[in-house]
């Protein structure tokens, strides 16, 4: 075997290598579903909805409904349902400090709170959201892949019916 080549081979498989683990192509048609009861509250108090928002596709088709419910407890939940976008690698779940989170540059210069890694790209799932988060700051929800900086899809959030009447 050629010297070139046995450096060449290596050399293309580590490539190989470091391209997939950036890119992950296999989460583009591998979907991970989960489907999350809403949390139990303390007492039987039932959890009362306090902002909601209709998510919207940006770079990835996402769709859903973003909800912030107070607990009995006092807690407050970010609940994902009827949601879906796409797979990807090192996607997360960001509180936005903006009124919407329609582009990248907005996520980007606005303070923005990691809720953690999607539980999954289908499916109903629960966030726990800070004692200290100002929800009159953070207004947005933001499907953000850490990896390649870019936004899959976003909800802008709005006081619901219910906490207008309360």
């Amino acid at each position: 075997m050629k010297t070139w080549t046995k450096v060449a081979v290596p050399i293309v498989a580590v490539a190989v290598l470091v391209a997939w683990y950036a890119f992950r192509p296999e989460r583009l048609v591998v979907n991970r579903q989960v489907d999350e009861a809403m949390p139990a509250t303390q007492g039987g108090l039932s959890a009362q909805p306090l902002e909601s928002g209709r998510f919207y596709s940006i770079l990835h088709p996402t769709e859903g409904v973003a909800t912030i419910y107070q607990m009995g407890d006092g807690t407050r939940v970010l609940r994902l349902t009827s949601f879906s976008t796409s797979n990807g690698p090192d996607v997360h779940v960001y509180m936005v400090a903006a009124d919407d989170a329609k582009d990248v540059a907005t996520v980007q210069k606005a303070s923005f709170v990691d809720l953690g890694v999607i539980k999954g790209n289908i499916g109903d799932q629960n966030y726990t959201l800070g004692s200290d988060l100002n929800l009159a700051k953070y207004r947005a929800v933001s499907i953000w892949c850490k990896r390649f900086s870019v936004n899959f899809g976003a909800a802008a959030l709005r006081p619901t019916e219910a906490s207008q009447n309360h």
